[in-house]
C-alpha cells in the first residue's frame, strides 16, 4: 500500500471507524474511574521528599478497578461482535489487547500524576497535550510490551492520526459533561 492509497477515501472511513473499535478499551476506562472513584487513593496518602503526594487524592483503587472492569467490558461486546459477520473489516481484538489497552490507559493517566506533582501542579491543573494523550501512551507502551505485533499490525499510520484527532475531542467533550454532572471540579 502507498502513501496516496492509505489516504484514500474509503481508507479514510475505515481507519476512524478502526481507531475508535482499537482505542474503546481505553477511551473508556478514565472516565468510569472518575465517575465511580472516591475511596481509598492509591498512594496510600505517601508524600515523597519533595512535599507532594505519590498520585494524589483522584487515583483510587476503586476507581482503577471500575476503569479497568469498564474496559475490560466494552472489549468483551468487542470480541462477541468479531464472531459475527460484520460490514467492515475492524481489528481483531483479544482478552490480552483490551486488557492491556484498559490498564495502559489508567497507568498512563497515573504516570501523569505522578510527574504532576514532581512539577508541583496540583490536583485538577492543566497540563495541555500530557492530559490528552497519557492514556494513549500508557495503553500503547503496554500493549507494544504484551503484543507487539498485534500493535504494529493494526495501528497503522492513518489509524494512528484518527486516534490522534479523535482523543482530544472525546477528552474534552467528557470532562465537560464530568464537570456539568458535579464530577469533576475543573472543565479541562
Amino acid at each position: 500500500m502507498t502513501i496516496a492509497d492509505a489516504f484514500a477515501p474509503g481508507v479514510i472511513g475505515l481507519a476512524a471507524v478502526a481507531a475508535c473499535w482499537i482505542m474503546l478499551p481505553a477511551w473508556l476506562p478514565n472516565p468510569i474511574a472518575a465517575l465511580f472513584g472516591g475511596g481509598r487513593p492509591i498512594d496510600g496518602g505517601r508524600v515523597l521528599s519533595d512535599g507532594y503526594r505519590v498520585l494524589g487524592n483522584g487515583k483510587t483503587w476503586r476507581g482503577f478497578a471500575a476503569g479497568v472492569l469498564a474496559g475490560l467490558a466494552i472489549g468483551a461486546v468487542e470480541i462477541a461482535i468479531q464472531g459475527y459477520p460484520l460490514p467492515l473489516s475492524l481489528p481483531a481484538q483479544t482478552p490480552l489487547t483490551v486488557l492491556a489497552l484498559s490498564v495502559g490507559a489508567l497507568l498512563g493517566d497515573m504516570a501523569k500524576s505522578f510527574f504532576k506533582r514532581r512539577l508541583g501542579k496540583d490536583r485538577g491543573a492543566a497540563w495541555p497535550v500530557v492530559d490528552q494523550f497519557d492514556l494513549v501512551v500508557g495503553a500503547f507502551v503496554l500493549l507494544a510490551l504484551v503484543d507487539t505485533g498485534w500493535i504494529v499490525a493494526n495501528v497503522t499510520l492513518p489509524v494512528l492520526i484518527f486516534i490522534v484527532i479523535l482523543t482530544p475531542i472525546l477528552h474534552r467533550v467528557m470532562n465537560l459533561i464530568g464537570y456539568a454532572a458535579g464530577i469533576k471540579e475543573e472543565p479541562w
